[in-house]
């Protein structure tokens, strides 16, 4: 099986190493295709108002000087001319993606690039509130999540999200396939200030989420204890509403 790699925190990533390592359990034949640097927040973005670069870092290795999606695409296009990957992993992205979070990700963008372009694509994150315990459920736990997914006839254009919770790998409880759960919080903190010309800037931050622990999300499952594994669709049609909106249209 050829399995691509990729991510959004960077080539240098501690946690593209962890992915490394997971994928070398399921086949000899692992390709690296990441940014060049962290690309956080990203989102679904491609880059279309400067070039790219391609770099070669070693056998089977590059990085890109764009976002994670640019790193799927150009991987697509210049290293698989001779056919497409077999699978292509996202992660192991350093802090969890679960309920809404999931629409600003990198790391679930780059599976999703994957899933256009017809290819079985899984994300991959670490939830990291106890930094002591580091990737330790993600390097345990990644194999045992990903070898009956990759048996799986996915449907086109689906993919899946897979978050570790932050615990030692001992502890963890086991495996829940749940649904995307939402948050309930204003989105984040916002600094403001001045810089050296005199000009007021803007600086997004961060700040601790106020979960919905609605039951069978993947909120509720990595605050229990386990990992969480959720399938996602990137037909975004909310169908029910279409006889309804077409009535006022009739």
């Amino acid at each position: 099986m050829r399995i691509l790699l990729t991510n959004d925190d960077g080539i240098h990533a501690p946690g593209l190493a962890v992915l490394e390592e997971i994928a070398r359990e399921l086949s000899d034949e692992v390709w690296v295709c990441a940014p060049a640097e962290e690309q956080s927040g990203a989102g679904h973005s491609l880059t279309l108002h400067h070039p790219v670069r391609l770099r070669e870092h070693g056998e089977r290795r590059f990085s890109v000087t764009g976002t994670p999606t640019d790193s799927v695409n150009l991987a697509l296009r210049k290293l698989f001319a001779d056919g497409k990957p077999d699978l292509v992993l996202s992660g192991v992205n350093a802090g969890e993606n679960l309920g809404d979070d999931i629409t600003y990700s990198g790391t679930i963008s780059a599976a999703m690039e994957a899933a256009l372009a017809g290819i079985p694509a899984i994300g991959l994150s670490q939830a990291y509130r106890e930094t002591r315990f580091g990737f330790d459920a993600a390097r345990k736990w990644g194999a045992k999540v990903l070898a009956p997914l990759i048996d799986v006839q996915m449907a086109k254009r689906t993919l899946v999200n897979v978050n570790f919770p932050a615990l030692p790998a001992d502890e963890v409880k086991g495996i829940r396939v749940v649904r995307q759960g939402f948050h309930d919080y204003e989105r984040g903190s916002l600094a403001e200030g001045t810089d050296p010309r005199g000009r007021k800037y803007y600086w997004f931050g961060l700040q601790d989420a106020e979960h919905t622990l609605d039951h069978g999300t993947d909120l509720e499952a990595i605050e229990d204890g386990y990992v969480a594994v959720t399938p996602l669709q990137l037909d975004l049609t909310h169908h029910s509403a279409i006889s309804d909106l077409a009535d006022r249209f009739a």
